[in-house]
């Protein structure tokens, strides 16, 4: 009988050089379809994953690592409009994401 051995934990830096060619959105779990963190987005009709995270899920990533220059929310905070929290981010957040993520 043959005896297996554990597998080796990887470094964290091994695993951020494998995850560099995924979306950073998927840092984040998506509202959308459940998907855990650092697993892709999938269609749960079809059983399908998809190539690209849902909106929903690039809106949260983005809500959660930059500020907002419209609205001047820091992260963590939703976007807002006249006092009213917007349901996804302002445009110039996402590129601000973008850059931190870049």
């Amino acid at each position: 009988m043959t005896t297996r051995r554990p597998a080796a934990e990887m470094s964290e830096s091994i695993r951020h050089i494998l995850r560099a060619k995924q979306h950073p959105a998927r840092a984040v779990a998506c509202p959308h379809c459940g998907a855990a963190p650092h697993r892709p987005c999938r269609v749960r009709s079809r059983n399908t994953v998809l190539t690209q995270p849902h909106p929903g899920r690039v809106s949260v990533w983005a809500q959660t690592v930059a500020c907002c220059p419209t609205c001047q929310v820091t992260p963590t905070v939703p976007c807002h409009e006249n006092g009213r929290a917007l349901p996804t981010v302002h445009v110039r957040r996402y590129q601000e994401a973008e850059a931190t993520a870049a």
